[in-house]
């Protein structure tokens, strides 16, 4: 294939979709694959191997639950055209909506990887391998956790920029930030951070609740003002908002040194710091998504 027909095909990985629900395996699969090439290891990968790997980042940056179905990409990824499968007969002669249970792709050390031309045609242009990850990411994950994204799948953290067609941008609006940044009245709805250099916030920014990579909109009442911290902390499922109140709560995995986990357990049960105008105000339907698509549950006791 020429490189565009490889980024095409990879452009055309189908994704499961069901409302707003997200689903993340295919595309970590992909990426966790990316980097086994540019590492120069093994052509395919037993399952056995594999699994560990694919539940951690689906914990990590899945929805509650990904990790229970982490065997569904490496199974149905070859339907792409974009893995080729190892192992007996009697497994891989199944259609494709036979999916193996977990049980069968370890006792029977099912293999999986690119097929051998794609293979070598991603050795010889490490570019191209860039090039498809940092697709993969942007269009699957905010900007504020995709070098967590990156090194966690063992990619560089900085690839490549300005690698999506215009086809495949959905327009943003570049007013957004601004008129965020406007209804917290340039400060952190969280901490209340508001360093400024001159009339330049620092470390101020304008976070989707409803991530625009799931089809959030740009519009104020689905954006949050969020120092760098908070934000990071938001898109990683650290904290959530919830809907009437207005309170944050925090998960139950995080952790840290006494010091670290109390200043920013410090939050937990407060309440947002609201825009100034009730227009603005974050609307359910978003905050409800944010909990369930992205915040990692079980949330800490309010008392």
């Amino acid at each position: 294939m020429t490189r565009d027909e490889i980024l095409r095909t990879f452009d055309r990985m189908r994704v499961w979709q069901r409302g707003d629900q997200r689903a993340v395996h295919k595309p970590l699969l992909v990426l966790f694959a990316l980097a086994r090439v540019g590492a120069g290891d093994t052509a395919t990968i037993d399952w056995n191997e594999a699994e560990p790997r694919l539940k951690s980042l689906l914990d990590e940056f899945g929805p509650d639950g990904s990790g229970n179905s982490r065997h569904h990409p490496f199974w149905h990824l070859q339907t792409d055209g974009l893995w080729r499968l190892e192992g007996p007969p009697d497994i891989l002669s199944r259609p494709p909506s036979a999916t193996p249970t977990l049980g069968e792709l370890r006792s029977n050390h099912v293999r999986g990887g690119f097929p051998p031309a794609l293979r070598a045609d991603l050795l010889r242009d490490p570019q191209l391998v860039a090039t498809i990850a940092q697709r993969i990411v942007d269009a699957h994950f905010p900007e504020s956790i995709r070098p967590d994204v990156l090194a966690a799948v063992g990619l560089p953290t900085h690839l490549t920029e300005a690698t999506s067609t215009p086809e495949q941008i959905r327009r943003r609006d570049p007013a957004f930030r601004e008129k965020v940044l406007l209804a917290y009245q340039y400060r952190c709805s969280v901490c209340g951070h508001n360093l400024r250099l001159g009339h330049q916030p620092i470390g101020l920014e304008a976070a989707h609740i409803k991530w625009f990579q799931a089809n959030g909109p740009d519009v104020v009442p689905n954006g949050i003002a969020l120092c760098s911290l908070h934000h990071k902390v938001f898109d990683l499922g650290a904290f959530t908002i919830l809907p009437r109140s207005y309170q944050m709560v925090f998960s139950q995995h995080l952790n840290g040194s006494d010091e670290s986990a109390e200043k920013i357990l410090a939050y937990h049960g407060a309440s947002l710091i609201l825009p100034q105008s009730s227009d603005y105000m974050p609307q359910p339907e978003f905050l409800d998504w944010h909990r369930k698509q992205v915040f990692k549950s079980p949330e800490r006791s309010l008392r």
